[in-house]
């Protein structure tokens, strides 16, 4: 082996690594539980009677326990993850002392899971990988992420408003709002008044979502309902607040 080849080598053994191979997995069962995934599109899956379920797939990327916050050290129980690695060369100074102690270079999405306050954090240590053993096919899960942004909409698209006449003579009102004012008194309009602005990129999360099935080996989350955000998002995982039949 030559020089140049050695020290490539050096470097590779020494790199930090963020992946889940060489990290031990731990379920976070305190409170909801919680794991982060990545929506990755939908399918269909089968069940036993061949009746076809249209699932949406949640790619379970490793999620790195980045920081174990204590009440004594802390104020408050939580355990800080860190997902989806990054690149040394995009990642600033105190990002990488951050990250060091756990060895990975960085991570573009950082978050806490906090726990109850007395909750037993057996076996959370910085550097493990968070596992969705917490969760099994037929449980119920609520899913949390940003919604898709639409930019600056009408009131009719973020507010179902029924528009202006359609007939002859509603001239450039077909779309308009309306009045959105008041007389003299208080002669201004309110605040939170349901007009044109910006539409979606919000929070959201849709509950009692039922998991389907639970792919271990490849990573992935099947599950059948409604999941936020678009393809590519980050969604959180927790269990269902609610119960339902």
């Amino acid at each position: 082996m030559d020089q140049k080849a050695e020290g490539q080598a050096q470097q590779a053994a020494a790199a930090p690594t963020s992946g889940s191979a060489q990290r031990e997995a731990v379920a976070l069962t305190a409170g909801k539980g919680g794991i982060l995934g990545v929506k990755a599109g939908m399918t269909q899956v089968f069940n036993e009677q061949g009746d076809s379920i249209a699932v949406t797939v949640i790619d379970l990327k490793p999620a790195v326990i980045t920081q174990v916050k204590t009440k004594e050290a802390n104020g408050y129980q939580a355990v800080q993850v860190g997902f989806l690695a990054k690149k040394a060369k995009g990642v600033t100074k105190p990002e990488t002392g951050h990250a060091k102690k756990v060895g990975a270079t960085g991570f573009y999405h950082y978050q806490e899971f906090r726990l109850p306050e007395g909750a037993s954090m057996d076996g959370l240590t910085a550097g493990k990988v968070l596992s969705v053993d917490f969760i099994k096919p037929g449980d119920l899960i609520d899913l949390t992420a940003m919604t898709k942004g639409k930019g600056f909409q009408g009131g009719m698209k973020r507010f179902h408003m029924a528009g202006g006449y359609k007939t002859h003579g509603a001239s450039l009102s077909h779309r308009q709002l309306g009045s959105i004012g008041n007389r003299a008194d208080p002669g201004k309009c309110f605040k939170n008044k349901k007009m044109a602005g910006q539409m979606g990129n919000v929070q959201a999360t849709v509950q009692n979502v039922r998991v389907v099935r639970v792919d271990q080996e490849n990573g992935l989350l099947l599950v059948h309902g409604s999941v936020p955000g678009p393809r590519t998002g980050i969604i959180t995982i927790r269990r269902a607040v609610k119960s339902v039949g």
